[in-house]
């Protein structure tokens, strides 16, 4: 009789068990793909994320904000010369130097404007290269075994039925919300994505204004945020890379402590993850 009570007991303990395997390792190693996932996907440039979006991109800041910005550097330069005329006690101080000086910086207005596509493609560019270098290092510390997982579960044989349940519900509660995390990251990744397509967009149009000391700040402001966008990336991969060094130092001899604690590890990837935007515009004073 007792056998045949213990037999049961062992069975569910068993399926409760596997249950509990399956849970954490949704939860773990689903990390180690999220770090890779993450570092392919913030590393990609404009033009690598998605072909056919950069080129509708491309498409428009040439044939709609480009002649946009050739009206605005006209009138750019225009104000400068009349400046430079009216300061030059209308044309009785001046010499053949000061519109020498003009010329070149017409020049590099027009090439700066001309050339504003690739100057800011150019950006993410080395964003890239710092990512790429950055997602090595996150993807060599960030490993969380078969193994560590194992030990954890064994740690659990011998327990009573109800903790193991209580145990199950704990576990499947936090791999909801890891999940429901998971989404608003591809949603913060793509939505910067998206940012930036806008942003580049129109990137003639601050260049535009770069020519002209009281409209200078626009165009420098602008140049501020392109790298702001860019250093975004790399704060997102060092989130996820903290994020997963933590849970891989997770104290696995008490299992619900470390399953509360993988939960608030979580919830504070997802807060700073929407906080990187904010961060990187703050270090480069972009606003």
């Amino acid at each position: 009789m007792f056998n045949i009570v213990d037999k049961i007991k062992e069975f569910f303990s068993e399926i409760l068990i596997d249950m509990i395997k399956e849970n954490l390792s949704g939860m773990l190693l689903d990390i180690n793909d999220k770090v890779s996932t993450i570092a392919n996907e913030v590393g990609k440039t404009p033009s690598g994320w998605n072909s056919e979006v950069f080129h509708f991109i491309k498409s428009i800041s040439e044939n709609v904000i480009l002649p946009i910005a050739g009206l605005i550097i006209t009138a750019v330069l225009c104000i400068e010369l009349i400046q430079m005329v009216m300061n030059k006690n209308n044309m009785h101080d001046t010499d053949t130097f000061d519109f020498f000086k003009y010329m070149i910086k017409m020049w590099i207005a027009v090439w700066l404007v001309s050339h504003a596509f690739d100057f800011s493609m150019a950006v993410f560019d080395v964003a890239q290269n710092l990512i790429g270098k950055a997602a090595g290092v996150a993807n060599a510390s960030a490993k969380v075994s078969p193994g560590d997982i194992a030990n954890m579960v064994d740690s659990l044989k011998g327990e009573s039925i109800g903790k193991l349940m209580t145990i199950v519900l704990e576990t499947a509660i936090v791999k909801m919300i890891i999940q429901g995390i998971s989404i608003l990251i591809t949603v913060i990744l793509y939505g910067r994505m998206i940012e930036i397509y806008i942003y580049t967009s129109v990137c003639a149009i601050p260049f535009a204004t770069m020519g002209n000391k009281e409209w200078g700040s626009i165009g420098t402001n602008y140049i501020r945020g392109l790298f702001a966008l860019g250093l975004q990336g790399l704060f997102l991969l060092i989130c996820v890379g903290i994020y997963a060094v933590l849970v891989k130092t997770l104290n696995i001899s008490d299992i619900h402590k470390s399953i509360f604690e993988l939960l608030g590890y979580t919830l504070i990837l997802g807060i700073t993850m929407m906080k990187s935007g904010s961060i990187a515009k703050s270090i480069l004073n972009a606003h």
